[in-house]
């Protein structure tokens, strides 16, 4: 006999894949939460989560448990720094108890390599979203991070995210020196373009490429940051 589902959870259930983060949100495309952008301007300053975490321990030190830094939280950093048993989507509770003194966060860059199975490239996509969709609840200003990977993934990795607005990209640890990889990112950048037609593209790292000057040329406000790496290299003045 067929398990007939009541919608009603059982007893001694446990919400696995943290469904209260999408409590209340529309979703679209491959059941993909519709993350809606809620930042009012463009960030001051960027930190990735590991600074974060960082500049949270130095503050609280300093000024116990109420204090506020004027930047998001971006995760352009392997996936196993925020995404371990300890990382932001196992232990989200604890991990807003570093990410609510921040103004805002670009959702996660989680992983979505070419080998890959294409069911985890979907639920990698859809975590990103719903994490989104939870820290607008709790009060955070957040803007969409948007990977993609082959064609494979351009049916999905677009979901979600809403059209004619501000989108973040990362370049980092991205290879694009290679022209194979290279290739790859332009044509997703482009699709990206068709897609959501966003009137502004914040690069998280070089946006030295040719294909960010198209974009400027046709009007879209290509907007970059330098990586942590960056800035410590200037830093040391090398």
């Amino acid at each position: 006999m067929a398990h007939i589902d009541s919608g009603k959870p059982r007893a001694g259930c446990r919400d696995i894949w943290n469904s209260f983060m999408v409590e209340g949100v529309k979703f679209c495309e491959f059941d993909m939460p519709y993350c809606p952008t809620t930042a009012l301007s463009l960030p001051n300053r960027i930190v990735t989560w590991v600074e974060a975490k960082d500049i949270c321990r130095r503050m609280r030190r300093e000024f116990g448990g109420e204090f506020h830094v004027d930047a998001f939280v971006c995760f352009y950093l392997d996936d196993f720094k925020f995404d371990s048993s300890f990382g932001i989507w196992r232990r989200p509770d604890s991990a807003m108890k570093t990410l609510r003194h921040f103004t805002g966060i670009f959702t996660p860059d989680l992983s979505i390599n070419q080998d890959f199975p294409l069911p985890w490239k979907i639920f990698n996509t859809y975590r990103a979203r719903a994490f989104g969709c939870w820290c607008a609840s709790q009060g955070l200003e957040v803007i969409n991070n948007v990977r993609w990977g082959g064609r494979e993934t351009w049916g999905f990795c677009f979901a979600g995210v809403p059209r004619n607005s501000i989108v973040a990209i990362g370049t980092v640890a991205s290879g694009l020196r290679r022209l194979e990889n290279r290739l790859l990112f332009e044509d997703g950048l482009r699709e990206l373009v068709r897609v959501l037609n966003p009137h502004t593209i914040i690069v998280y790292g070089s946006s030295n490429y040719a294909c960010f000057e198209k974009l400027s040329s046709r009007g879209i406000r290509v907007v970059q940051y330098d990586s942590a790496a960056a800035r410590r290299f200037a830093k040391a003045g090398v």
